[in-house]
């Protein structure tokens, strides 16, 4: 049964679904670059936390590794992920600056006034990769839905990169479900690995 985040920031309400503990597994799909052979699938296990320590953004963490013999350990993931509005004098930075004067979302009325044309919110999503690449995501949520779009990325000229990236995560049953799709340099979009992660904790 889902209970509301204790201390959770008013902020950060329409995230509320998503914060805490989630474990499960997924399937990786993929096709070698310039391969003619059917899709590859291998099957993981994921562990995905989505916290707060009272700041106005959730922090993202995800690791994952294969099901395999040796349990490959799969590149992991760290975030942020706020909505989309403008900065205010009593945001913090940047840097380490702080803010002054008070929040402009003080109350429900005041985060209802963000509300999109669609009844929803929109969000900015933030994702680092430990092999050196940067992706910033535009996105909407809505109930228990979440959908983002690649808007920008960096990476060092060392990285694997790829072009563009879109992600959905929702609330199905009470377990976390999400797709991952993502287009490799020179290709159109596709599937690229999904999940059902259920809570615990």
């Amino acid at each position: 049964m889902f209970v509301f985040p204790e201390g959770l920031p008013l902020e950060l309400t329409p995230f509320a679904f998503l914060v805490g503990k989630w474990e499960g597994t997924g399937i990786i799909s993929y096709k070698l670059p310039g391969s003619d052979d059917a899709p590859v699938d291998r099957e993981f296990k994921q562990r995905i936390e989505f916290a707060h320590d009272g700041a106005n953004v959730l922090t993202y963490v995800s690791s994952a590794e294969l099901i395999d013999e040796v349990g490959t350990i799969l590149p992991s993931e760290i975030g942020y992920w706020k909505l989309a509005r403008e900065h205010e004098a009593a945001d913090h930075g940047p840097g380490l600056l702080i803010g002054s004067g008070e929040k402009s979302i003080q109350t429900h009325e005041d985060l209802e006034k963000l509300r999109n044309k669609e009844g929803g919110f929109d969000i900015q999503v933030s994702v680092l990769h430990p092999a050196g690449m940067a992706e910033l995501y535009n996105g909407k949520i809505k109930g228990a839905r979440v959908d983002l779009a690649s808007a920008y990325g960096t990476a060092f000229e060392t990285a694997k990169t790829y072009r563009h990236s879109t992600r959905l995560f929702g609330l199905v049953e009470n377990a976390l479900l999400w797709v991952w799709e993502i287009a490799l340099p020179g290709e159109d979009i596709k599937p690229h690995a999904s999940a059902r992660l259920e809570r615990v904790e």
